[in-house]
């Protein structure tokens, strides 16, 4: 006759099925893990990535938005990608996506990122929803983001800097903001962009990250 299970060894199970349970979630958010940081939806026309929340911009102003963590700009961002730039560029031209190539180093301080508009979207374990790229990060001005797909893939591939979404219209960043031109935040201090410690979960939180097609009259 098999003896019953002790009290300890029955705690030490449930503990162990515990500790797995976190190191699973921890490991994916949304259908996407750290060995499979981007999924495309060609039916929704979505791109979902994983980055991490850097918790120095929600105490201090930033001008990107997500930045590749291996890229030269990797850690000076809200967030921190787990995704480069190429296959976030390749990701957005699976759903359609079309960039607007219009930027280039000569004319940045004069001219507006063109291309398709993409709605973002962040959310996290235990979020209620997901949240609008304007509630996660603030602009002093209380301006809307306006993000459009810039494209810029060479320039990106040629100076490594990592960024996917900046916060002013920009030559490199794959994605960026049409509310502001080049220079607006570092150079000419017209906006201030911060992380909302508020809202957003701490230092090292990994987030989902999601950008939407948005249909023309929609």
């Amino acid at each position: 006759m098999n003896k019953p299970l002790s009290v300890k060894v029955v705690v030490q199970v449930l503990s162990l099925f515990f500790i797995c349970s976190l190191a699973i979630a921890s490991d994916q958010l949304d259908g996407l893990t750290k060995a499979n940081p981007i999924m495309v939806d060609q039916v929704k026309e979505t791109v979902s990535l994983l980055a991490e929340v850097n918790g120095k911009y929600l105490y201090a102003p930033a001008r990107h938005a997500v930045v590749f963590e291996g890229g030269g700009n990797g850690n000076k961002s809200v967030f921190r990608a787990l995704v480069n730039v190429e296959p976030f560029h390749t990701a957005l031209v699976e759903i359609g996506a079309k960039a607007g190539e219009n930027m280039t180093f000569k004319n940045k301080e004069k001219t507006h990122v063109q291309g398709d508009i993409l709605l973002v979207t962040v959310t996290w374990e235990g979020a209620e929803r997901e949240y609008d790229l304007d509630e996660v990060i603030t602009d002093s001005n209380g301006k809307p983001f306006v993000m459009r797909f810039g494209g810029n893939l060479p320039a990106a591939l040629k100076k490594r800097t990592g960024c996917l979404l900046c916060l002013d219209s920009c030559p490199v960043g794959i994605v960026s903001n049409f509310t502001y031109t080049y220079g607006a935040v570092e150079k000419r201090g017209e906006v201030s962009f911060m992380g909302n410690r508020n809202l957003l979960p701490p230092n090292g939180s990994v987030v989902v990250i999601k950008l939407k097609k948005q249909r023309l009259g929609v």
